[in-house]
C-alpha cells in the first residue's frame, strides 16, 4: 500500500488563518460590539468563564487595553475535547482625543464586560448664536 501526500495550498492557508485569527469555535481575540448612545460610547466584550478579578482595563496614550485570563481547568480526568480557549486574552482599541478617558465606567455581568465611555466636553457639538445685521448695529451703537 502506497501512502500519497498531497499538497493543498487552500487547506494549508485555511489552517494557518484559523491558527492566527481563530475560528467561531475558538476565537483568537475577544469578540466585541461597540455603539454610540447619545453622548457616550458603549463597548461590550464577551468573556465567558473569566473571573472579574482577572480583568484589567487601562488607557494610555489614547489606547484602551482590555486584558483577561482564563486559567486551564485541571479536572484530573482525561480530556476528550478542548475547544474553549484558555490563557491570557488581550484587545486594544484606539479611542482618540474626543472621548473622556477619565470617566470610563466598567461593569462585568454574565461573562460580558461593558465599558461606557463619555464624549469629552470639548468634543460635543456647541450651539453658536447667529446675529443679523440689525442686531449687530444695535450692539455697536
Amino acid at each position: 500500500m502506497r501512502l500519497m501526500l498531497m499538497f493543498d495550498p487552500f487547506r494549508d492557508f485555511d489552517r494557518l488563518t484559523r491558527q492566527v485569527l481563530g475560528s467561531t469555535a475558538r476565537p483568537a481575540v475577544m469578540p466585541m460590539d461597540a455603539w454610540r448612545e447619545g453622548d457616550r460610547f458603549v463597548v461590550e466584550f464577551d468573556l465567558p468563564g473569566v473571573k472579574a478579578e482577572s480583568l484589567d482595563v487601562n488607557v494610555e496614550n489614547e489606547v484602551l487595553t482590555v486584558r483577561a485570563e482564563r486559567p486551564e481547568a485541571d479536572n484530573g480526568g482525561q480530556w476528550l475535547a478542548t475547544e474553549r480557549p484558555h490563557g491570557v486574552f488581550s484587545r486594544q482599541i484606539l479611542i482618540g482625543k474626543n472621548l473622556d478617558t477619565n470617566n470610563i465606567e466598567a461593569s462585568y455581568h454574565d461573562g460580558v464586560l461593558r465599558l461606557t465611555i463619555p464624549v469629552a466636553e470639548e468634543a460635543k457639538p456647541k450651539k453658536i448664536a447667529v446675529t443679523s445685521g440689525a442686531q449687530r448695529q444695535a450692539i455697536n451703537a
